[in-house]
């Protein structure tokens, strides 16, 4: 029997964690503003949130859902009746929750979710990342009551009837530490002071963003770049690559001046302490470069879906926060250029850390939840 005092509200979204963390802080989010809620997962059986979600102990469910290949050919015949199974699996599973509240943070194992809602007349909440809208978003967005986009530039390329429903939120992402630069700083083993540049590729780390700065490095010791004076970089290297990190460190002479990690767990952290960045362009990433207001070199991921990561560079190139660097003929003279630039101009650095600020949203998973709750039935007395 359902306890009539609990709300559920199903969060679906994955593949990645670009769609499951936003996901998560959405839950968090809402059940902090209402106790009463129970969240549910749904996800993909093939995606990271297969992982996550049970070390976390949420309830969840896993459906053999998968993503359409482009193109077409054996993967998306396989995929069509697989997507079969997990609509048939999903409207079980709403028979039995009876939610009040879906929430889809994107990717192909949101579909069945947001599909089901839509059948099902249940409120649709959508929240979108990226600046170009993904597949899932654009479909489910003819039903949503809400879509939350964190890029204006998202909204023009919504299916016209839904754009009235568009909000813009920004994307929810962890919130800053309680902690100060030089704390920060400290806890990482970096200088209380002088710059701080912070390269991250991502959690699995990018094979080629670490050759490029290896052999920046390199050069800069071998006095082919400039040094840049005071300039300290914690480098996040992905754990596969860390070997190959600091193996090209110990050729350059093991600089003191370059810290190479297989992973940051206190990202919040790291971006406390650091001046600038050079990421990849991920939605999230870049959420958090600009909720920091940090000045950002920016290599997109060029075989991202739709390309979505270098139209999110470009929105921000657009709006002042950031610069472009194309990873095709990148080289480490070339990224260095662009660090040398940010780390020796300071008027530059504070024009672009004022230019992300204005688009940052760091109240964004605390904003979304309170639409969301609109939606949900008034708590009990």
């Amino acid at each position: 029997m359902r306890d009539a005092t609990v709300v559920r509200v199903v969060f679906s979204g994955g593949g990645t964690g670009g769609h499951l963390y936003p996901a998560l802080a959405l839950a968090e989010a809402l059940v902090e503003l209402r106790p009463d809620v129970r969240p549910f997962f749904v996800g993909a059986a093939r995606g990271v949130e297969a992982g996550i979600l049970p070390r976390r102990g949420a309830d969840h469910a896993l459906l053999p859902v998968e993503g359409f290949a482009r193109g077409g050919g054996l993967a998306g015949v396989r995929a069509l009746p697989r997507l079969g199974v997990s609509l048939l699996q999903v409207a079980d599973l709403f028979q039995a929750l009876r939610p009040a509240a879906v929430v889809v943070t994107g990717g192909y194992a949101g579909g069945p979710a947001g599909i089901a809602a839509g059948a099902s007349r249940t409120p649709l909440v959508l929240q979108e990342q990226n600046a170009v809208p993904g597949v899932t978003t654009r479909l489910l967005a003819l039903w949503a009551s809400q879509v939350h986009v964190a890029f204006p530039e998202a909204v023009a390329r919504l299916p016209r009837r839904a754009r009235s429903r568009a909000v813009m939120s920004g994307n929810p992402v962890r919130p800053a530490p309680a902690v100060d630069r030089e704390e920060a700083r400290s806890s990482l083993g970096l200088p209380a002071h002088g710059l701080v540049l912070l390269v991250v590729g991502g959690s699995q780390g990018a094979l080629v963003l670490n050759r490029t700065l290896a052999e920046a490095v390199q050069r800069v010791e071998r006095g082919e770049l400039p040094r840049v004076e005071g300039l300290s970089i914690l480098w996040s290297t992905g754990p596969r690559h860390h070997a190959d990190a600091l193996a090209a460190l110990a050729a350059a002479g093991s600089p003191g001046w370059v810290r190479a990690v297989p992973y940051i767990d206190e990202m919040p952290s790291a971006l406390v302490a650091a001046d600038l960045a050079v990421s990849r362009a991920g939605a999230m990433a870049t959420a958090e470069l600009l909720n920091h207001g940090l000045p950002a070199v920016l290599v997109p991921l060029p075989t991202a879906a739709a390309d979505h990561q270098t139209k999110n560079a470009t929105a921000l190139v657009a709006a002042g926060a950031a610069v472009l660097a194309p990873e095709e003929g990148l080289s480490g003279s070339g990224l260095w250029s662009h660090v040398t630039r940010l780390a020796d101009d300071p008027a530059l650095r504070g024009a672009m850390g004022a230019a992300a600020l204005k688009r940052a949203r760091p109240h964004a998973a605390r904003e979304i939840a309170g639409h969301i709750a609109t939606l949900l039935p008034r708590r009990a007395a």
